[in-house]
């Protein structure tokens, strides 16, 4: 099933996907490509708030989209992966029965499911700007992101069976 069907059905039943592509095997590249593709659209998201912050205090743009693309797809990662690796500690001591790949996959699926909400944050900041509809969008993202991981942390977490 391609990505944006799986990201529709995530939002009627994310831990239902998430087993799904858990059952694709222990697959590191495939996860390594949903992180860096929620990373990169994390980076477009942020393109009209960027353009509206250089447009309001005379910044070069390039130097934003330049710092913005280094903290987003190559420190974030970074970031990711080890937030993943923290979560799996935590499910293990509550005796969970998953691995350190299944606390990143639900990690990392979570961001990419949720990224259509990261992209209307991105166009209210950059249309709209700071203000109630910002803090909405930005709380609803949010709301969902946790959502999805803890729906997915649970079901893999948690499922009979265990398949390394």
């Amino acid at each position: 099933m391609p990505f944006t069907r799986d990201i529709a059905a995530t939002y009627a039943g994310p831990g239902k996907v998430m087993r799904r592509l858990r059952r694709g095997g222990h697959r590191e590249d495939r996860a390594l490509a949903i992180l860096m593709g929620a990373c990169v659209i994390l980076f477009i998201a942020r393109w009209p708030a960027l353009a509206r912050q250089a447009y309001e205090t005379g910044e070069e743009l390039s130097m934003l989209l330049g710092t913005t693309l280094m903290a987003t797809v190559i420190l974030l990662p970074l970031l990711f992966y080890a937030l993943a690796f923290f979560a799996h500690w935590v499910a293990r001591a509550l005796r969970g029965k998953g691995s350190a790949f299944d606390a990143r996959l639900a990690l990392f699926w979570s961001l990419l499911a949720s990224s259509p909400l990261l992209l209307l944050n991105g166009l209210v900041a950059g249309f709209i700007g700071p203000g109630i509809e910002l803090t909405l969008v930005g709380t609803a993202w949010l709301a969902v992101f946790v959502w999805f991981w803890l729906a997915g942390m649970v079901a893999l977490y948690r499922r009979a069976g265990h398949d390394g």
